[in-house]
């Protein structure tokens, strides 16, 4: 049985293209574009609906990066980036600017197969949980509220703009106020993924949503951090907390 989701793969060395299209056609992969430029990307993406783009960090013409931002500002698909280099600065530049996840160069194309299941098994799962649950279902906090049938948080009456990646992990503290989790427990539960060393990709993700929630991301009340030990997701004290 083939898969239906269109997957583009942005990378300038045709080697690693054709490697990942015959790992994705091997795995019935069949709906696969290739781009090797930004401005290539830029007219695929403009012209048709992604459902995964793996985006190469070093292109011939403009910085993955910058693509990135580009793209976000026409669709909130995930999006994995492949890199060279793995220092932090790239993690935080990337999953910083709407990244769902990163992986490194050389890798094991089984490895990318294994993350592009697991957003996709995570996708299935989340439009699974909505169709469940009641339209209009919202986790209502007070000053923030979060549907996420609709996609929209809001903070203080104002709609604030959220990656997919970041809808979950907004989801998963709503559904679950006043808990602890660990970094790697909640990289298994919203990456759907097992991952040695994946705080800081967790770490990134929660600094992103604190500018959106807190008065100051710098000394945060709602999401907060319990040293050595993860985060924890603490209700407003206005409005109290209620699921409706």
């Amino acid at each position: 049985m083939h898969h239906s989701e269109k997957i583009l793969l942005v990378d300038d060395e045709p080697g690693i293209l054709a490697l990942l299209k015959i790992t994705l056609e091997k795995e019935r992969y069949s709906n696969i574009s290739c781009a090797a430029t930004g401005r290539q990307t830029l007219d695929l993406i403009k012209n048709d609906i992604y459902d995964l783009i793996l985006l190469d960090v070093m292109l011939p013409d403009m910085s993955g990066f910058d693509l990135c931002t580009e793209i976000r500002a026409n669709t909130s698909c995930p999006i994995i980036f492949i890199t060279a280099c793995t220092s932090d600065f790239d993690k935080l530049t990337g999953l910083g600017i709407g990244g769902d996840d990163y992986i490194t160069k050389p890798f094991n194309p089984m490895e990318v197969i294994a993350r592009i299941k697991a957003i996709f098994r995570r996708k299935s799962l989340w439009q699974l949980s909505l169709e469940n649950k009641a339209a209009g279902k919202q986790y209502n906090y007070g000053q923030l509220i979060l549907r996420p049938d609709d996609a929209e948080l809001i903070v203080k009456g104002k709609k604030i703009e959220c990656t997919a990646k970041e809808l979950e992990l907004l989801s998963f503290f709503f559904r679950n106020p006043n808990r602890i989790f660990s970094a790697s427990q909640i990289y298994e539960i919203v990456w759907d993924s097992s991952g040695y060393g994946e705080e800081k990709t967790v770490a990134i993700h929660i600094s992103k949503i604190r500018k959106k929630l807190e008065d100051d991301p710098k000394s945060p009340s709602i999401i907060i951090n319990l040293r050595g030990i993860g985060y924890k997701f603490v209700p407003p004290a206005a409005g109290g907390s209620n699921e409706n």
